[in-house]
């Protein structure tokens, strides 16, 4: 056997074994059981991808797979976990378990092959997969909200330069940051960290229609580049 090719083969293996956990425990009985509790264990692990993700985008592979190896054995935690009421009916639930299991061990395969683009391709669609599962149960959490305000704030960025075209876009962000707020768990809501990246953003939003009125594009720029630290920061912290 080739050496190059003995740590896919492992990574394959593991892969083989992740999916017949993960059809063990779907084919469980379905009952009901606390949705707060398995919220927890998914933003267990969800919290492992976020820092990935993070150290994929500065190109530290070997910190990523760190966290990547505490995220895979999280998810088997969650997946563990008996299927919460509110998503008996979801036949987004079943796909969405155990595509996020193959998915991750798919990431160690295409990071082998020094793929990071791919790998973070694969993080970002895990995050959009788990939203629209939990939203086809109207089970949506806060890094849903999060996900939706993350994409308003591609296209306010797409107005930089072009302040006339400013003014809607950000007030959808807005209303999307204060929808977010809103859903936060009272913990998150009132710390400091949380409240300084919501308020700074909706502080930065107001200053929007200033640019827009007197065509700044000076002040647009400035303001888009605080407002995407602000988002970058969202994501990384509650997406």
């Amino acid at each position: 056997m080739l050496p190059n090719m003995v740590a896919p083969i492992r990574r394959l293996k593991r892969l083989l074994g992740m999916a017949a956990l993960a059809l063990a425990c779907l084919i469980t009985p379905v009952r009901a059981d606390d949705l707060d509790d398995f919220n927890r264990a998914i933003e267990a692990a969800m919290s492992h991808h976020r820092v990935a993700l993070g150290y994929l985008r500065t190109e530290n592979v070997d910190l990523a797979v760190l966290e990547l190896e505490a995220m895979r054995e999280a998810w088997a935690k969650a997946s563990a976990l008996p299927r919460p009421a509110v998503y008996r009916d979801n036949p987004l639930f079943p796909q969405t378990m155990l595509d996020v299991n193959v998915r991750i061990v798919g990431i160690f395969l295409v990071l082998d092959m020094g793929r990071l683009d791919v790998a973070r391709a694969s993080l970002n669609t895990i995050r959009r997969s788990l939203a629209a599962m939990r939203r086809a149960s109207n089970a949506e959490v806060l890094a849903d909200c999060i996900l939706d305000s993350n994409v308003a704030m591609d296209v306010l960025y797409a107005t930089d330069g072009k302040p006339a075209d400013a003014a809607a876009p950000a007030e959808s962000y807005a209303q999307i940051l204060k929808r977010c707020d809103g859903m936060a768990a009272p913990g998150i809501r009132g710390h400091a960290d949380f409240r300084r990246l919501i308020d700074g953003a909706l502080a930065s939003l107001a200053q929007i229609p200033k640019a827009t009125e007197t065509r700044d594009n000076d002040l647009l720029h400035r303001l888009l580049v605080e407002l995407r630290s602000f988002d970058n920061l969202l994501a990384f912290r509650y997406g």
